[in-house]
């Protein structure tokens, strides 16, 4: 079953809503190590978006403009390094899809693994420096795998949860080679890095989505 703008504007709203259900324990995350208001951050962001995808006639917008308008708001909204970093990823997600009306299965996990693609390249972080890299690249490694073994799309993005939640938890035991808990050497290690945490709570927003979509 393709996936619409339409379909989009749900995952958007998803997104937005388990962000700001997680918003506080974010910030509590960040406090240890951060400056404590990467909850804020995000539910901004991920609240901006949404209302960016929504406006859009999705009866003319194609699931591109969708990724682009998303990524616009999101960077308006957050300043802070998650605002770049989520911009670049949407916006490789809509490139991803270019031209496309409606996504299919293949489509949309691309799309997904351009958006994991984008984060890492924009941050320049490799897996195990304490970033959300740390839960982006896994999943979309699981997805991408699942695809080419011919899994379903719920399996796909379950398997990505998985892995996101396990990248997540693996941060607990890193130093941070990024970012302000570079600076506090190993008084972070037992600490999760809050970008991977709200990552994970993307991730899982996807799988939420598409096990309502597939319904």
């Amino acid at each position: 079953m393709a996936i619409t703008s339409k379909d989009l504007q749900r995952l958007f709203d998803l997104i937005a809503e388990d962000i700001a259900a997680h918003r506080d324990h974010l910030c509590e995350l960040d406090g240890a190590i951060g400056d404590g208001d990467h909850g804020l951050a995000m539910d901004a962001g991920c609240e901006a978006a949404a209302k960016a995808v929504a406006a859009l006639d999705p009866g003319q917008a194609a699931p591109t403009a969708a990724f682009n308008a998303a990524a616009k708001a999101f960077l308006n909204a957050v300043g802070a390094s998650s605002g770049p970093l989520y911009a670049t990823a949407f916006m490789r997600a809509g490139a991803a899809v270019k031209d496309r009306p409606d996504l299919g299965d293949e489509e949309f996990v691309r799309a997904f693994a351009a958006m994991a693609a984008g984060i890492q390249e924009r941050g320049k972080a490799e897996p195990g420096q304490k970033t959300m890299v740390d839960a982006w690249k896994p999943a979309a490694d699981a997805a991408l795998d699942a695809l080419a073994s011919g899994a379903s799309l719920q399996q796909c993005f379950g398997l990505a949860e998985q892995a996101a939640l396990q990248g997540c938890e693996a941060t607990r035991d890193m130093t941070a080679a990024k970012g302000r808990a570079s600076r506090l050497g190993d008084r972070v290690i037992g600490h999760i890095d809050p970008g991977a945490a709200s990552a994970a709570i993307i991730i899982a927003s996807f799988t939420r989505f598409i096990h309502h979509h597939d319904r």
